[in-house]
């Protein structure tokens, strides 16, 4: 069973439909436009919120409630999402197609980390971008949200190698405060990242 599919099952949006303040603040202050990809996207917040900001998005997640609800969300908002069924283990990462790659607490193992985010830097488009935050590996006895397994947490050094010949336009790591639905709550430690792809 798909622990995913279970959680997102509810008629209350676990994580809230709000989206993500660090990804709202980053599309007021950037020029983008175009076509978005919202990995990892459970109910769908940030997707919707890409969306009404005018992008034509799509959203990845391997839980079907959770694309069913960013179907419902989208519907609510007046705005269209294209969602697709995709387990990252599986995904097919096409050469330059995304002018916008969003991750959200997208936790997953060693592994399948390295895999998405080579998968990300080759799929994004010449002067796209890259937003995310994510738990830090500091982020455990915060109890605030996030994974309680150190694998599935992310260090700064893995973005700033797969990234270095990126532009970076922001970094940070460290405490934020957090209010996201039931599961993000309070004090957290997270790693921040924007990139651009430079050619």
């Amino acid at each position: 069973m798909n622990p995913w599919n279970t959680r997102f099952q509810n008629e209350s949006y676990v994580y809230g439909t709000e989206p993500n303040v660090f990804l709202a603040d980053m599309q007021r202050k950037l020029p983008l436009s175009g076509d978005a990809l919202a990995i990892a996207e459970g109910e769908g917040r940030n997707a919707v919120f890409l969306a009404e900001q005018g992008m034509n998005v799509s959203a990845w997640d391997y839980a079907e409630s959770g694309l069913s609800k960013t179907n419902k969300l989208a519907d609510e908002k007046g705005v269209k999402v294209n969602t697709q069924l995709v387990d990252l283990n599986e995904a097919v990462w096409q050469q330059n197609i995304w002018d916008e790659i969003v991750c959200i607490f997208g936790h997953f193992p060693e592994v399948l980390r390295k895999k998405t985010l080579q998968g990300v830097k080759e799929s994004v488009k010449p002067g796209g971008y890259f937003i995310t935050e994510v738990y830090s590996h500091y982020q455990i006895p915060y109890n605030s949200g996030g994974p309680q397994k150190l694998e599935l947490l992310y260090k700064p050094e893995e973005f700033l190698n797969v990234f270095s010949d990126w532009r970076i336009v922001h970094f940070f790591i460290g405490e934020v405060v957090r209010h996201e639905g039931d599961l993000h709550n309070g004090l957290s430690h997270v790693i921040q990242f924007v990139g651009q792809k430079t050619e």
